[in-house]
């Protein structure tokens, strides 16, 4: 049955059934937008550009310890945008270079302590917000909607797009 919700309260428009390609892609659109206001917002109060919060959110996930290589592929950089990135964020005090490994050559990327902890206080609302509209679905749902996240995360790793 399809549903009547308007897309202006965030529903699916009329004529559409929920779950359908343009209904996720319409909410995705918009969730994308929400938290790019929020990361404009964070990169303008400390001073830094959006894509240098965007490399901040992949030194803070990343299981391993991140070189600045792997940072530019992940970005979509030249290793010169990454270099200039990091330097800004190193005198914004958000990260730390270092030579830890036994070839001094490699140089990782570390999120200094206390910038996470501004980060973490800047974004609480954003977590807060997660928190509420988390509590309004069921195990079950959560663990559907953690899937199919995972799922899209994985097909869009796997596109490639041109270095800027």
């Amino acid at each position: 049955m399809a549903s009547t919700e308007g897309s202006e309260t965030g529903g699916t428009a009329p004529g559409r059934v929920p779950g359908d390609a343009q209904s996720f892609a319409r909410a995705l659109r918009r969730t994308n937008g929400e938290i790019n206001r929020l990361v404009h917002g964070f990169a303008l109060a400390q001073g830094l550009h959006p894509t240098d919060v965007q490399a901040l959110s992949v030194v803070l996930d990343s299981p391993e310890p991140l070189t600045p290589g792997r940072l530019r592929e992940h970005l979509g950089l030249t290793s010169g945008a990454v270099t200039a990135c990091l330097d800004r964020l190193e005198r914004a005090g958000h990260i730390r270079r270092s030579r830890e490994s036994t070839d001094r050559r490699v140089v990782h990327v570390h999120y200094v302590e206390g910038a996470k902890a501004a980060a973490r206080s800047y974004f609480m609302p954003l977590a807060q917000a997660a928190e509420r509209a988390r509590q309004r679905f069921d195990a079950e749902e959560l663990a559907a909607a953690v899937r199919f996240l995972d799922a899209l995360n994985e097909e869009l790793g796997d596109l490639r797009v041109p270095r800027r």
